[in-house]
C-alpha cells in the first residue's frame, strides 16, 4: 500500500493536490524538492462583512420566546415556532446568556463557504472554523426571529450552531424562513454526514477582535 493509498485519499483529493501543485509540472517540481510548500493561514473574518447584528437578552427561556414569537403580528404577517423548533427550545441544551450580548452575523451559501456543489455538514462547519468564523448560540435562533422582521419572502437561512437532539431522535437546527405569509422559527437536520446544495445558506458569527 503506498502512502496516498494509506492516507485515504480519493482520486478527486489527488487531482485536487496535483491542481494546486501547479499541475503534472508542478507536480514533478515538487517531488523533486525544486518547489516549497508553505502553510497560509486561514482567512481573517474581517474580510467578511457584517450582515446583520442582534442582541441576546439575558433571562429569557423557552417560556419567554413562545410567548414573544408566537402570533406576533408583522405588517400582514405573523410569527410561528414550528413543531420541531418548539421540542428543542424546551431540552436542557438550549440555553441563553446571562448578561446581555451582541453577535455579529454573517450568512454564507455553501458554495461560497467551501467552493463545492455539495458538502457536508461537518465540511461547511470545519470551513466556517477554518475561515475565523464561530457558531452561533443556540439562542441566535429565537432571536434572530423576532428581530428579523424583515425577512425576504421565500428565505430560509439555518443557523449554524451546535445541533440540539429532538425527542424523536436526531439532531436538529434551528432556522428562519418567510413563505409570505408567516414568519418561522423552523428547525432542519443536524446530522453531520448531511450534505447541502451549494444554494443553501447558513448564519455564523463574526467575531469582534
Amino acid at each position: 500500500m503506498n502512502d496516498f493509498a494509506s492516507a485515504n485519499l480519493t482520486a478527486g483529493q489527488l487531482n485536487a493536490v496535483v491542481k494546486m501543485l501547479g499541475g503534472e509540472e508542478g507536480t514533478l517540481r515538487f517531488l523533486r524538492g525544486e518547489t516549497v510548500v508553505k502553510t497560509i493561514s486561514p482567512t481573517k473574518s474581517t474580510e467578511f462583512k457584517i450582515w446583520k447584528t442582534i442582541k441576546l437578552r439575558a433571562g429569557m427561556d423557552a417560556t419567554a420566546y413562545c410567548k414573544a414569537i408566537k402570533g406576533k403580528k408583522v405588517g400582514d404577517s405573523e410569527m410561528r415556532i414550528g413543531n420541531y423548533a418548539n421540542d428543542i427550545l424546551e431540552k436542557p441544551k438550549f440555553t441563553v446568556v446571562t448578561e446581555e450580548t451582541e453577535l455579529d452575523l454573517i450568512v454564507l451559501s455553501v458554495k461560497e463557504l467551501t467552493g463545492k456543489t455539495r458538502a457536508s455538514l461537518k465540511e461547511i462547519f470545519s470551513c466556517a472554523k477554518t475561515n475565523g468564523l464561530h457558531l452561533c448560540p443556540n439562542q441566535a435562533g429565537p432571536e434572530l426571529r423576532l428581530q428579523y422582521e424583515d425577512q425576504p419572502k421565500g428565505e430560509w437561512l439555518v443557523i449554524g450552531m451546535e445541533p440540539i437532539s429532538g425527542s424523536v431522535g436526531g439532531l436538529r437546527l434551528f432556522g428562519v424562513a418567510y413563505d409570505g405569509r408567516v414568519l418561522w422559527l423552523y428547525t432542519d437536520f443536524g446530522s453531520p454526514d448531511l450534505v447541502w446544495d451549494d444554494n443553501d445558506r447558513f448564519v455564523f458569527v463574526l467575531p469582534r477582535k
